[in-house]
């Protein structure tokens, strides 16, 4: 089962400042505290493809996560070992053409994909009405959980009666809502999620609207040195 959600939202800002923000929302939280729970940013490999010269990037991050309650209720402690607090990664993949004026984005987790995977792709773009000022982005999130599948075959191979505690539950819901509960509720998470997103990004923008690249780099240098020597 799939559920996908799809947001659509235009920044007042040219697209080589919008990508330029996409890059530095996790510098720091100084800069941008919707960010904060990102523990780390490391990039993998950037390259520009000499045929087509675009910008590809591939980035890891470390984040301070936290499964929605509701769907921990779902889960065995055999699955999330009775804790609801971890770090997770994040993979994260981007291809900027600033010849045509696109970039597309996938972030996927790298945690838990067992019982939800969460794909988010973005597309950011110049408006076809051509208004240089203005940035669209599309949005689309592409939730998907197997964890019903899994204890669907579980239940199918044991006693019924011997699995109570862990599987009566998940045998009178079903597989199916299992699984779409899950991506009910991580939906839900995900679209409140998107709108701090928005807003760290927003913030970023105003950064580099105020102060220019030089002045939000000396941001990032000052805000490192602190929390190094703190």
């Amino acid at each position: 089962m799939v559920l996908t959600h799809t947001t659509n939202h235009t920044y007042a800002h040219p697209f080589p400042t919008v990508t330029l923000a996409f890059f530095l929302r996790y510098c720091s939280p100084q800069l941008n505290p919707f960010a904060s729970h990102v523990l780390s940013t490391d990039t993998i490999d950037s390259h520009i493809d000499p045929s087509t010269g675009r910008l590809h990037t591939t980035r890891i991050h470390l984040k301070k996560s936290r499964m929605p309650p509701a769907v921990m209720k779902l889960l065995p402690t055999t699955l999330t070992g009775g804790t609801t607090s971890q770090a997770s990664y994040i993979l994260e993949t981007s291809v900027v053409d600033m010849r045509e004026g696109w970039m597309s984005t996938e972030s996927r987790n790298l945690n838990f994909v067992g019982v939800l995977s969460v794909v988010e792709r973005q597309m950011y773009s110049i408006p076809k009405t051509k208004t240089l000022d203005n940035t669209e982005v599309e949005t689309k999130v592409v939730f998907k959980s197997r964890l019903g599948e899994r204890l669907r075959d579980k239940l199918s191979h044991q006693n019924l009666s011997a699995t109570a505690q862990e599987g009566g539950f998940f045998a009178r819901l079903g597989a199916r809502g299992i699984q779409r509960s899950i991506e009910t509720l991580a939906s839900t998470k995900t679209q409140d999620q998107l709108g701090k997103s928005r807003e760290g990004m927003k913030m970023i923008l105003e950064r580099l609207r105020q102060t220019g690249i030089i002045g939000v780099l000396e941001l990032r240098r000052a805000a490192r040195e602190r929390s190094m020597s703190a």
